[in-house]
Order: structure tokens, then sequence, then C-alpha cells
């Protein structure tokens, strides 16, 4: 997984055809969020592992998991056949640490979630975990749900913007990023790759192909802007 500049993630796959709409339209990474803590994955695991075996370079499959040991995150990721996995629990540096010896050849995405004022908590994780980690993911804090992701919800970008500044590793963001909003977020924080998830979903919960499109086109320009 080299070059990674300028990446769009479409999360919440939920089936082949899902999948075959996005990369069809220039999706590189699709993200597979799986063994939620609610029980409720969008996908089966046979599925995904169907499609990411599919899947050729640059275009990758990611692991979007809770788990919170690394051996376990690890052997997970074999079974599906992942080259990279998003961190969305609360994992200790430890285990990172633990993950990243046990796996130097997997892509690890750690998650920044933000809430109301964990700012400066934010900023001291990246201090201790960066060098166990390959990109850091910012998202969304919904204190009504308690969800950590796929909350269709934004948050203050100026905390993504200094996480950006701080981090060593390229950041990706995501947190109720749509095709209205995209490319106002890009100019704003300057992440090195973007995600999307209920954002680009009809009202029957499927992701929507003109607005898969309309997504694409107004990140690419503003990625464009941003790297001129």
């Amino acid at each position: 997984m080299n070059n990674i500049t300028n990446i769009i993630q479409v999360a919440g796959i939920i089936d082949r055809e899902e999948a075959e709409l996005c990369l069809a339209e220039g999706i590189e990474w699709l993200g597979f969020p799986l063994r939620l803590p609610s029980g409720k994955d969008d996908i089966t695991e046979g599925d995904a592992i169907s499609i990411i075996k599919d899947l050729s370079e640059p275009q990758a499959g990611v692991l979007i998991s809770y788990m919170i040991d690394a051996e376990e995150v690890s052997g997970f990721c074999s079974e599906l056949g992942v080259k990279a996995v998003q961190l969305h629990g609360d994992i200790s540096v430890a285990e990172m640490k633990k993950l990243r010896a046990l796996r130097p050849d997997l892509y690890i995405l750690k998650s920044l979630v933000v809430k109301e004022d964990n700012a400066d908590e934010l900023l001291t994780l990246v201090d201790e975990v960066a060098e166990y980690v390959d990109m850091f993911i910012t998202d969304t804090f919904d204190p009504k749900t308690g969800a950590k992701g796929a909350t269709g919800l934004t948050h203050n970008w100026d905390v993504s913007a200094e996480l950006v500044r701080r981090s060593p590793k390229p950041l990706m963001m995501a947190g109720g990023l749509n095709p209205e909003n995209v490319a106002d977020a890009i100019r704003k924080v300057k992440p090195a790759a973007i995600d999307a998830h209920t954002g680009l979903e009809g009202a029957n919960g499927r992701k929507d192909r003109a607005k898969v499109q309309k997504f694409i086109s107004e990140a690419q320009k503003a990625f464009a802007e941003i790297n001129a």
C-alpha cells in the first residue's frame, strides 16, 4: 500500500453490488466494519472475504475493528485477507506496539474520535502511538448513542486540522462527510485521505451512485487545490 495520498475510502460496504458500484466510480479503499460491539454488522464475514480477495492494487479492503487485543486483530486480518486495519476501539498503547511487532506488513490506522472537549487528549495520543501506526483517522463521537463512527455527524474541523499539523503520520478525515461539505473539509483540514459512510447513502440505506460521483469529484478538486 504505497503512495498513500489523496485516498478516498467508502466505509460500510454491505454487499458485492455496492462494492462494485464504488470501485467502478474510482474509489480505492473499501471499509468493512466487522465484529462490531452492537453485533449488527453491515455484511457477513464470508461476503467480505469474497469481495476483498478480488481486489487488486491500488484497491484495498480495510477492516474497521473495535477489537483491542493485538493477536485477535492480527488473526482476523489474516482470515479476511486484508492488508489494512482501522482501529476504533480503546486499544492500549502496549497492544498497539504489540500489533506493530506482530504484523509489520499490516497498514495500521488508528482512530482519533473527536468529542466536545478532548483535543488535548487526542494530541497526546498522537504523540504516544505515532511510531506504531501508518495513518490516523479522525471521526465524530455521538454523545447520544456513544457511537464512535458512522454517526453522520461532523465535528470541530479545527481539531482535525490541529491533529494533521501535530501528526508525523498522514491523517484520514472522517465524520459526517458528504458531497456538499467534503471540499470545504479538505481545504480547511488538509488531510491525506478522506472517508465517507452514511453521507453517501440514499433513503434505502444503500450507497447512491450520484452521491458517490459528486463526492469523488468535489474531493478531487479540493485535493488538487491544496496540493497545488
